[in-house]
């Protein structure tokens, strides 16, 4: 079974991840101001409205990751070029009936929210196709700016891959504390990891020895 161990990740709030694309606020600009021409009843406008004035929070009030919100940019691109295709044929209709308008933004913001999980969830998930330390490029969705995923691969196809990957990531995780700022940082001891013990390690073995760290 191929498991996924997730290194160096900053905890943050977040705010959302559609904001961090180029045609974000363009967009949005237009859909906000042209709400008041696609519901003949009035109560549908303040309620429209504020569906898109708290789109980039409310999306992340509804993500429920366990993991930061870093995505690639091919998958925000993918996700942004969805979301905009959905809304503009929203908006090229005419006039809606009470009630259509804003349930209609309410669906495509629970499909964005669901594009934005897998896009995320995803990437760190084809970490699993590599061995040992892996990192790609990611775009932070607390603040817009670079940043990228460090995450540990278990696909070894021999045993030399294998031993070469923990080492890999005990010289990692060495470079990462020496690295560190924090006083109170200690660097852990992973005796299970050494070399005397590689040529009995497991996988298993090795993702509950991390763990326990």
């Amino acid at each position: 079974m191929a498991l996924l161990l997730c290194l160096g990740l900053t905890v943050a709030l977040v705010r959302g991840c559609l904001h961090c694309h180029s045609n974000f606020s363009e967009n949005f600009s237009f859909y906000r101001h042209h709400v008041n021409l696609k519901s003949w009843w009035v109560g549908d406008i303040p309620v429209s409205s504020s569906l898109l004035t708290d789109w980039s929070q409310d999306t992340m009030k509804e993500l429920h990751l366990a993991i930061p919100a870093e995505i690639t940019r091919e998958k925000l691109d993918q996700v942004a070029n969805a979301v905009y295709k959905r809304m503009d044929q929203l908006y090229q209709g005419k006039m809606y009936f009470p009630g259509y308008f804003p349930n209609e933004l309410r669906a495509i913001f629970r499909e964005q929210v669901h594009l934005i999980q897998n896009a995320i969830i995803e990437s760190r998930i084809d970490c699993q196709r590599h061995c040992g330390i892996f990192q790609y490029e990611t775009i932070s969705c607390t603040n817009c700016t670079d940043s990228h995923v460090v995450c540990f691969g278990y696909n070894c196809e021999s045993s030399v891959q294998w031993e070469t990957a923990v080492q890999g990531l005990l010289q990692y995780i060495n470079k990462w504390h020496k690295q560190s700022t924090s006083t109170s940082l200690v660097s852990p001891s992973f005796t299970c990891l050494e070399p005397p013990h590689l040529a009995n390690l497991t996988l298993e073995n090795a993702s509950e020895c991390l763990m326990q760290h």
